[in-house]
């Protein structure tokens, strides 16, 4: 019997899962993180003091005190049954990472003891050679460290009956460039703290700091893991390269909100048990749009912890859903035809006064801090669109955006009706020869604009990348295997950066005589009249916009090698180094580390293809094409009129065609690919492969394949098909 029926043999087999999850979620939150309550039990003081400053100022561990607070860390995990530890961190591959050490050692006198010291706290040497690096490390300079990020808590996760301590770090080079996603996005952190605050003692000075914070949306796929383990494209690249679009799908509008699957229920309800023991707040679950889609989103959290959060459920999901014989799909698109997943992030500013930046006041005075932190979101975006591009490019999401529900590749901004009008207005109203005496203007109440019911439930438009819901902005282009840190650490100095020059225009005003709030006005106006261009309200995915967006001046890059370029500009570069964020090298490295990763998963693809065309897929059309040939043959012989074999011979020359081009196709896409190797610059390699490779190959082999899907028997087609793959739990 083939995996194929095998697995759908087994469906109804499976012994019907148990999970107990808790009767009161607070009693079970974080109970497997070193949060600061627990600090507080195993610190003394000064340690505890030390640790508190380093994470709510931002400063450094003090050496002195991390023999303390490894000592502390290591009676806690023990307490709890943990005997190793590791440095956790997110290289530029795109997983996570971790090198697992006991706390067991052997004195010099031969008495073994426990012991985890401040060094082996605070940094650690791994290989760096065997990571992404763009070429800053060498294989014969492997030498890489792991340090502690003190604002990301250290946690105790529990794989099977083992525990072990995981210190969240970031990973840096010998000489210091970093070679992960979280170094940058903590500089990137700093830089729009540094410039918020600036910006906010306008309004407020008793605002120290301003912190970024994060809501991801995670969109996933599960499907059974007997017809995943009989996919061999799914099992190498996480998507079906072939695959007819089933009967049914989701245009019966019938999946999203619906009533879950017991099955998938239980593992729903397995892995947020796991999630809230490390800490990750997750509070919503629902289907999505597509069948077998679901999604889970979390209460917000500061960017730097919801990052490490998304990073760690991942895993944790992957790993509970092998426990229920699943198997959870991140890929932006596993199935062609139908929804694909992405991980919108919901991001915004909170000051340490309690304020949200991105939420209309109540008085003048703080809608005039909304409007200026609104309108250089929306300028940043205008101006730094084709860094945020770059910033979610991938050959995953290519096959997402600008299809079913997913945003186009053209960055734009939606901000509803009723704030649209709020910048008109202080387009027109707000002039040169305003002043002091203009008190309509000063005052403008964003509260009589826009209903309060809306400020919750702004009209939301699925069709935009970036759109404002309320009190905060949905960046809706990041892929659901993304890493959020990449978008974040853009956004955050694309936003930074554009604070730091309204300080300056607005300083400059006041210099000149202006009052405070009549500068800050005018800036506003010239951002929001240099900015319009990115606004838009309408359909993303129509082809009106396509053009109009032309007219506009938005760049439309639909292809992850080209929309790489922008990280390399020298305007990046400015932007970047100005901001203490990435070194001219470290962005060349990881415009090298992207190119790279593209070329390898289109490999992967096109191989994957070859395989299944020429191992699956057309054997098993020549044996129905042997079949029916001798069906044909059989009734000749027996006399029969061309009239009673007609169908038969009509079926028979289509599979013959289907094969035939098939066959002829993958052979020039091998060999088309063996041309793209030959290539040494890796731009140009990528672009080879999008072009000669994938664009020129992948739909036509998968449209001649998917025939034949349709035509053969099924008892000889052995890939399990996307009704089985999507309705069968």
């Amino acid at each position: 019997m083939s995996l194929r029926f095998n697995a759908i043999h087994n469906l109804t087999s499976y012994p019907e899962p148990k999970v107990e999850g808790p009767s009161k979620i607070s009693s079970l939150f974080a109970t497997n993180v070193f949060h600061l309550k627990t600090a507080r039990e195993y610190l003394s003081d000064e340690a505890f003091k030390s640790l508190k400053s380093s994470i709510k100022a931002g400063q450094k561990i003090d050496r002195s005190m991390a023999n303390q607070i490894a000592n502390g860390i290591r009676a806690w995990a023990e307490s709890k049954g943990v005997t190793h530890f590791t440095h956790w961190f997110q290289p530029l591959n795109g997983t996570t990472a971790e090198k697992h050490d006991s706390f067991f050692t052997i004195k010099s006198d031969g008495t073994p003891i426990e012991q985890f010291d401040g060094d082996a706290l605070v940094q650690q040497e791994p290989d760096a050679s065997s990571f992404p690096s763009g070429g800053l490390r060498a294989t014969f300079e492997a030498r890489g460290y792991t340090a502690w990020d003190p604002s990301s808590p250290p946690f105790i996760m529990e794989i099977g009956q083992g525990k072990t301590l995981c210190i969240p770090t970031i990973f840096v080079s010998y000489t210091g460039e970093s070679l992960d996603y979280k170094a940058p996005l903590l500089k990137a952190l700093d830089a729009l703290n540094k410039a918020a605050v600036d910006v906010c003692h306008y309004f407020d000075r008793n605002i120290t700091r301003v912190t970024a914070t994060l809501g991801w949306e995670q969109e996933y796929f599960l499907i059974d893991e007997g017809l995943f383990n009989a996919r061999p494209d799914l099992v190498m690249t996480g998507r079906t390269v072939y695959g007819h679009l089933a009967a049914k799908n989701q245009q019966l509008e019938d999946h999203y909100f619906g009533s879950i699957p017991e099955r998938v229920y239980a593992c729903m309800r397995d892995f947020e048990t796991e999630a809230y023991k490390l800490g990750i707040p997750l509070r919503t679950r629902h289907n999505e749009v597509a069948p077998a889609q679901f999604e889970c989103a979390p209460i917000f959290e500061e960017v730097g912890v919801a990052v490490d959060h998304n990073c760690l459920l991942m895993d944790v999901m992957d790993r509970v859903a092998r426990r229920h014989k699943l198997r959870v799909l991140f890929h932006e698109k596993p199935f062609a035809g139908i929804n694909g997943s992405g991980k919108h992030n919901n991001w915004s500013m909170a000051t340490d006064t309690g304020v949200n930046l991105l939420a209309p006041g109540k008085t003048p005075k703080t809608n005039l801090m909304f409007l200026t932190f609104f309108v250089n979101t929306i300028k940043a975006v205008h101006d730094y669109a084709d860094i945020l591009r770059a910033s979610i490019a991938s050959a995953a999401n290519d096959y997402r955006l600008g299809a079913n529900e997913a945003p186009p590749a053209i960055i734009s901004v939606f901000i509803g009706q009723y704030l649209t009008k709020v910048l008109q207005e202080i387009k027109e109203r707000v002039t040169d020869t305003m002043d002091e005496t203009d008190e309509n203007m000063l005052k403008i109440d964003i509260h009589k604009s826009i209903p309060e019911l809306l400020l919750d439930n702004t009209d939301r438009n699925r069709t935009s990348p970036f759109a404002f819901t309320g009190n905060k902005f949905e960046f809706r282009a990041v892929g659901a295997s993304a890493n959020c840190a990449n978008a974040m650490t853009a956004l955050c100095t694309i936003v930074a950066q554009t604070l730091k020059d309204f300080k300056k225009e607005v300083d400059a005003l006041i210099e000149k005589g202006e009052k405070k709030e009549i500068a800050i006005m005018h800036v506003i106006r010239e951002y929001i009249v240099k900015s319009e261009n990115v606004l838009f309200e309408g359909d993303g995915y129509s082809e009106e916009w396509q053009k109009e967006a032309e007219k506009r001046g938005l760049p439309n890059v639909k292809t992850t090698p080209y929309a790489l370029d922008a990280m390399v500009t020298e305007k990046a570069k400015r932007l970047f180094e100005n901001n203490h964020v990435y070194t001219h090298q470290e962005l060349e490295a990881r415009h090298e580390v992207e190119l790279e990763k593209y070329i390898k998963k289109v490999q992967i693809e096109s191989r994957i293809m070859g395989e299944l065309a020429t191992s699956h897929i057309l054997p098993a059309a020549i044996r129905y094409q042997n079949l029916l040939a001798n069906n044909i043959r059989g009734l000749k012989e027996a006399g029969l009129p061309e009239e009673a074999y007609a169908n038969q011979k009509q079926i028979l020359e289509k599979i013959s065609e289907h094969i035939n081009k098939t066959s002829d196709l993958v052979e020039k896409m091998i060999e088309a690919r063996k041309k793209c190797n030959k290539i040494e610059n890796t731009r140009e390699k990528a672009i080879a492969y999008q072009t000669e490779v994938k664009d020129t190959f992948f739909d036509a082999i998968r449209y001649h394949v998917d025939k034949l899907e349709l035509l053969v028997d099924d008892r000889e087609w052995y890939l399990p098909k996307y009704r089985e793959m999507l309705f069968l739990r």
